[in-house]
């Protein structure tokens, strides 16, 4: 099964929840919870110790609005990138939210990839 397949609803319906989790993770600071729909792939890619103090000092990370907009999708290979516009509670302006999703190696949707830039 491929993830680009599903209609837009369907991968939002997936999606939306997701990046709700990461959010309100991310700002409670609850590192264990925020990686728990991580794939496998990027499980294992990642420098836990390197991820975690920077999760715990990034001020941005931790003041995220729970309300955000949806911009769009963007299908490639075996992936779907979905954009979400975020803002702070603490820090003026105006970032772009990145969730990468697929399906793993039990057909379940993870992410593959979350960034806020």
């Amino acid at each position: 099964m491929n993830i680009i397949d599903l209609s837009d609803d369907d991968i939002l319906a997936a999606a939306n929840p997701m990046w709700d989790d990461l959010v309100r993770y991310s700002n409670e600071g609850e590192y264990g919870k925020f990686i728990r729909n991580f794939s496998y792939d990027l499980l294992f890619g990642l420098n836990e110790v390197e991820v975690g103090k920077q999760f715990a000092k990034s001020e941005l990370t931790r003041s995220l609005d729970p309300k955000y907009d949806f911009l769009g999708l963007i299908r490639r290979g075996q992936h779907v990138t979905v954009l979400y516009r975020m803002r702070s509670t603490k820090k003026s302006g105006e970032w772009l939210g990145r969730l990468v999703l697929g399906y793993d190696k039990d057909d379940e949707i993870k992410i593959f990839g979350a960034s806020i830039f």
